[in-house]
Formats: C-alpha cells, structure tokens, sequence
C-alpha cells in the first residue's frame, strides 16, 4: 500500500517534525526568552543606576547666574591678557569665547585701532567671569571673593538674559565667600542643603560658566569630605569638572539643594584634571549672614601658632593616638598666655569640643563670639590639665618674628649618647628669647644632627621631664634606656617642635 503525503498549503509541502526536534525548538525558544528577560532586567536595573539630571537642572539652573566683572585697565599692563597654552587660545577662538582681558572683536568690528593709553585709562576693561546663585528672591546673590576682588564694576546675568550692576556687600578672603546684591524682585531663589547628610560617592552637579560659556552643566561623584585644604574650611572634594568661570557656581545634590560653592581645583596646567573642592555650604551661610548683617566677618583667637601631632610624636608623649593641635608657639600677652597655655602643649578639647586634628581648633575658635570665655583642655607632660580662656577678636594677620641671633658664652657640656653639647641659659637670655627654662645646643653630631637639631636650639623638655639645667639634662640622659627613641621639645626662634631622637647603638 501506498501512504500518500500529507496536504500541502499554497503549494508548499508540510514537514512533521520528529519529537527530538520539537524539543530542541522548545528549549531554544525558552533560551531566547531568557535572555530577552534577563538583558531586560539588566538594562532596567542600569537604568535606575545612573541618573537623569534633566529634571534636577530645570528646577535649580534659573537660580544660578553669570557673573562679570571689569576693572580700570592702566597702559602699563598691556592686553591684560591672562597666560595660555596654545590649545586654549585655539578653543577661544574657534567658538568664539571672548579672551578675559581682552576686547572682543565681534562685539565692535567697526573699531579697528587700538585704544590710547588714555582711553586705557579711563575705559573699563573686562576683567574675568565667575558664576554665583540667588539666595533669596530681593536680589542677594552668593560667589567666591575672588571672582570680585579688585573688581571695579560687577555684572550678574540672570539665565533669562537680563543683567543687572550689582553692588558688593561683603568678601571674606579667608573663607573665599561674597554675597553681591542686584536691584531685582521675585527671582528663583536656591534650596540649601544639609551638609551632614551629605555622602561619599553621591552623586553632584555643577552649574556655571567655565571659559565664559554660561549655564554649563557638568557631574560627578563626592570623593572625600572635611578636606584641609585651608585654616577654616573643611572643604568637599568632588570629580565634577569645575574649569576657571565655574568659581562661586553652586554644588548641588540628588534633591536639588546646594551643598557647596564650587571653589577650587588641584591642577598643574589651570584646567581640571579630576580633582576639584568646594565650600561646605554651611560654612558658607554662617560667613553670608554676617557679611550681610555687617559686611564683615568677626572671628575668635587665643593668639597660639599650631601645628599636626604626629603619629611618631602621640606614641613619644603618651598621648596615645595622633589627635589635637600642637602649640608652637604663644604671643606674649595674648589670651592663651594668660590662660597659662604654653609652648609644646596639646590642645585636645575646647570649650567642650573635641580637637580629632590641628585644623579643627582655629575653626572652632573662629566660630566662638570675642569676649567670651572658654576651657581648654592641654596635654602637658603625660597629664592633662584644664585652662580657661577669654577668646578676642581676630584682627588681620601680623608677621611672625624673625629669630633673634644669640651670642651665648660656649660651655659645652658634651652628652655621648645623644650627640649633643649643651649650655645653661642666664637669666638675660632666658627673658630674650621668652622661656622660663631650658638649655642651649651648642653642638650637635650622630643621633642629635640626623634627626634635625642644630646650634642655637633651646631644649625645654627631654620626654615628659622639665629641663632647667645642664646637670639636670645630664641627669636626665643618664637614667634614659638606651635602645628606646627620646622625645626633646625644641625651641628654634619664635616656634617649638617636638623632635624624636633615635639614640646610636
């Protein structure tokens, strides 16, 4: 018998497939859906990593502005004109971004001449750009105080176009924070964040007018926080590109709040090349609301000259871990040294506060209102001991004095162990240089020479004993277990350092 073939449909032949294939097809089908799914999944879960920041501009872009400046240009200074590498100049040129101090040719081509130096002189000349951000809605406007110091006239350009001369209320240079005022009503005012709940890792943008080039948007990441990069900032560094134009531009995180005023960049050429600070914005508002309040800044000081406790120096003392200010120095008369706070001394606490690391003490100190008083808490010696202090004003920065050369009578008495030849001091020259005790190095050599003493040097403590003599000092090196590091508080003209002495064997 012949079994014909099945029927066929538009005239093609249908082929039955054997159970073997049909579940081959299955499991590939199924295969194919996996993959379908799980590249899904991954594109979805991409997707809700990285973010959009879209949304996050629209809201915040209106409150930051462009900020210009001119001052009077003198026929000395030339085009004014700042240093740049040729592939600058070249970008300048190609998209046309006016050259800060220079004119630019497209804003008035009729003019072909150069200006006489009297023009020059009465003429005001653009001097920079800088960006900035609306603090409220009556026209208070916040930058950094180097985008208008010097500044003759300041412009600020509002993302509608509009530009308004502004008038400078106040600048602090320490901090590097200036509030500017426009005559303007109803503008977008910034939201401003908590620092504190700000993270490593979290996303932030900037917004600004690097190179001129206004409402520049750029992003990254926090890479570190509480950066000491200055005596009263703790700064936030990011990898969010900040270029010369974004200064005085906000930091703004996921929520659409300032975190920061975009401030500095570490960069050997000028330009970003991935590291950037900015101003905590908490730091930031407590300099604002003075500066509008009374145009300056008012900070406390104990009148001390500080410095790091290092690792090997805590171990040395028995202070244990490497934390507090070291005083260098004391101004003679000044509120700690009435306070009883001496050279060598470790700050730990102030006024109730923690000192975790040096740069810590003058911001807390800066912080606190002239007149009042405080208790500080010192290492001295393998003990502590509280202190109580009036803190004063800061005023501006005096020069530290140069060391006095001393003439002393050469009575070397010469210590082995250490390397060191040493003298008494006389009463004259104790009240010359300001100490109450201590012996002068007259010689160094081996252990003494290599770990940095040198003539002239006044010895005040050896460890945690006291040096009011040389015998005393002899003494003193005597009892000392030979293979184990001395610790000498050493002052050198004005300042005083601790300094680790590894004895030879």
């Amino acid at each position: 018998m012949q079994i014909s073939s099945p029927p066929t449909h538009a005239g093609r032949r249908t082929v039955l497939s054997s159970p073997l294939r049909t579940w081959r097809h299955a499991i590939g089908v199924l295969a194919a859906s996996l993959m379908v799914c799980v590249g899904g999944v991954h594109s979805a879960a991409q997707a809700q990593t990285l973010p959009d920041f879209t949304v996050l501009v629209e809201n915040v872009g209106g409150s930051v502005v462009n900020i210009r400046t001119t001052e009077r240009q003198r026929a000395a200074r030339g085009s004014g004109a700042p240093e740049m590498n040729d592939e600058m100049l070249e970008f300048f040129k190609r998209f046309g971004v006016p050259i800060p101090g220079q004119q630019n040719p497209r804003r008035n081509p009729e003019r072909q001449q150069q200006p006489s130096p009297q023009e020059r002189d009465s003429e005001p000349q653009q001097r920079g750009v800088g960006s900035g951000f609306i603090l409220n809605a009556d026209g208070y406007v916040m930058t950094n105080a180097h985008v208008v110091e010097g500044a003759e006239e300041v412009f600020v350009t509002l993302t509608d176009k509009r530009e308004f001369k502004a008038r400078v209320i106040g600048a602090d240079k320490r901090t590097d924070v200036a509030v500017v005022k426009i005559e303007a009503t109803g503008l977008q005012a910034v939201r401003i964040g908590d620092v504190g709940r700000l993270k490593v890792g979290e996303w932030v943008i900037a917004i600004g007018s690097p190179f001129g080039l206004e409402n520049t948007v750029t992003a990254g990441i926090v890479s570190a926080k509480a950066r000491d990069t200055g005596d009263f900032l703790p700064f936030i560094q990011t990898d969010v590109a900040i270029n010369p134009g974004n200064s005085g531009g906000p930091l703004i995180n996921m929520r659409g709040e300032v975190v920061g005023i975009n401030s500095q960049i570490y960069s050997r050429s000028g330009s970003f090349i991935g590291i950037s600070f900015a101003i905590p914005i908490d730091e930031a508002m407590r300099v604002s609301d003075q500066l509008r309040a009374n145009g300056r800044v008012v900070r406390g000081r104990i009148g001390v000259q500080i410095d790091q406790v290092t690792k090997e120096v805590a171990e040395s003392i028995g202070l244990g871990k490497p934390s507090g200010a070291m005083v260098r120095s004391v101004e003679a008369g000044g509120p700690a040294d009435k306070a009883g706070v001496e050279a060598g001394d470790i700050i730990t606490r102030f006024d109730g506060r923690t000192i975790e690391k040096s740069g810590d003490l003058p911001r807390i100190v800066g912080g606190t209102k002239p007149g009042s008083k405080a208790t500080l808490e010192v290492f001295r010696r393998g003990a502590s001991k509280e202190l109580s202090v009036t803190v004063v004003e800061l005023e501006a920065e005096r020069p530290a004095s140069a060391p006095v050369e001393r003439n002393a009578p050469k009575l070397p008495a010469v210590i082995g162990l250490l390397g060191l030849a040493v003298s008494d001091l006389s009463d004259a020259q104790k009240t010359e240089i300001k100490v109450k005790s201590g012996v002068r190095v007259e010689a160094t050599e081996g252990a003494a020479a290599k770990a940095g003493i040198r003539e002239g040097d006044v010895i005040l403590s050896l460890d945690k004993t006291e040096i009011t003599s040389v015998k005393q000092f002899e003494a003193a090196i005597g009892k000392l277990d030979k293979p184990k590091s001395v610790t000498l508080l050493v002052k050198r003209g004005e300042w005083v350092n601790y300094i680790v002495i590894r004895p030879a064997r």
